[in-house]
């Protein structure tokens, strides 16, 4: 099974990291990590198993409003202790085989950042951000290019 998980994310998954703007939160951003695998719907029952794996995460449907006749799933892990507990030690423990093993360990570091609460300083935001700057061909962070990103490192050098 486990070979045949590897070989599925390595296709279809992507480990990605967001911070995002919310009021809410102390600093104003949040940090949104997330581990996906999608499918169209012929192939739920795939996403189904891989749910069934690692006892966590939900499957969300997206319909479609374009040229394919099938809605697309997707199978998302949000949660930071799932993240944390079963996803990443399943793929610390069972490497993937393409370039989405170094999103993954890019994925993994800022979990373990997580953990230590680095999100809830600027300067953890920041380091945060330049290691989200290395995955999945992202371009420039929002975060990092906002003003208060800007004024906050002036304050702070």
């Amino acid at each position: 099974m486990a070979g045949w998980i590897v070989g599925f994310v390595d296709g279809e998954g992507t480990f990605s990291v967001a911070i995002q703007k919310n009021a809410e939160m102390s600093l104003g951003w949040q940090v949104f990590p997330e581990f996906v695998v999608t499918q169209g719907a012929k192939s739920l029952g795939a996403l189904e198993e891989l749910k069934g794996f690692f006892m966590c995460g939900r499957i969300y449907r997206n319909h479609r409003h374009d040229n394919h006749t099938e809605d697309i799933f997707r199978y998302c892990v949000r949660k930071i202790s799932d993240l944390d507990e079963k996803i990443v030690p399943f793929f610390k423990m069972n490497p993937l085989k393409t370039s989405k093993r170094n999103d993954f360990e890019k994925f993994a570091e800022i979990i373990e950042m997580m953990k230590a609460k680095k999100q809830l300083t600027f300067k953890g935001l920041e380091l945060i951000a330049n290691v989200i700057q290395g995955m999945n061909s992202r371009r420039k962070s929002r975060f990092l290019e906002s003003s208060e990103t800007v004024r906050q490192t002036l304050y702070t050098e």
